[in-house]
C-alpha cells in the first residue's frame, strides 16, 4: 500500500456511499507530479534557472536559427500573460542570457533573441535536462511507458484539442 491507498482506504471507511476511485488517480498524479518537478528543478537550480527562465531560453532555442521570437509568440509558446513574459525578459537580459531586438522584418516591433551566453548556457542545461528526464523516465518499468504516454495523451487531448500547429 502506498499513502494514496491509505488515504482511500479512509474515505472509503468514512464514506463508502462515495465512489473514490478517481481521487486515487488523481492523487497518485498530483504526488508523482511534485516529485518529478523537484527532480527536474534540480538541473535548473545547479545553473542559477528556474523552470520559466529555462522555458524562455529552450523555446528561443529550439526556434532554430536566428533564436529569436516576437515577443507575442513567446507568450503564446509559454501560455503566459504579457506581465509575466516581461518580467522573464527582464530577469533573463539583466543576466545577459537574452537581448531584445528591433524585429528585421517589421520594424515597429521587436524581437527576443538568445545571446551567446544564452545559446551556451541553453544547450548545456537542455543536455542535462534530457538526461534527467531519461532518469526519471526509466523508473517506470519500459513496457509500460508506451502505453501510458497513449493514455495520458488521450486525456490530454480531453482538455487541449489537437493543438497541432
Amino acid at each position: 500500500m502506498d499513502q494514496v491507498d491509505r488515504i482511500v482506504a479512509q474515505w472509503n471507511a468514512e464514506r463508502p456511499d462515495l465512489d473514490v476511485g478517481p481521487m486515487a488517480t488523481l492523487g497518485r498524479l498530483k504526488r508523482l507530479a511534485d516529485h518529478l518537478l523537484a527532480e527536474v528543478a534540480e538541473v535548473y537550480k545547479a545553473h542559477d534557472l528556474t523552470a520559466a527562465s529555462f522555458d524562455v531560453l529552450a523555446t528561443l532555442r529550439r526556434a532554430g536559427a536566428p533564436y529569436a521570437l516576437s515577443p507575442s509568440a513567446l507568450i503564446g509558446w509559454t501560455m503566459v500573460t504579457s506581465g509575466t513574459m516581461t518580467n522573464r525578459l527582464d530577469r533573463l537580459e539583466e543576466a545577459g542570457l537574452i537581448e531584445r531586438r528591433a524585429n528585421p522584418e517589421d520594424g515597429r516591433g521587436s524581437v527576443v533573441a538568445l545571446t551567446p551566453a544564452g545559446f551556451a548556457l541553453i544547450d548545456q542545461v537542455v543536455a542535462e535536462h534530457v538526461a534527467n528526464q531519461a532518469r526519471l523516465v526509466a523508473l517506470l518499468p519500459e513496457d509500460l511507458r508506451g502505453p501510458m504516454d497513449a493514455a495520458l495523451r488521450v486525456w490530454l487531448a480531453a482538455f487541449e484539442g489537437d493543438v497541432a500547429g
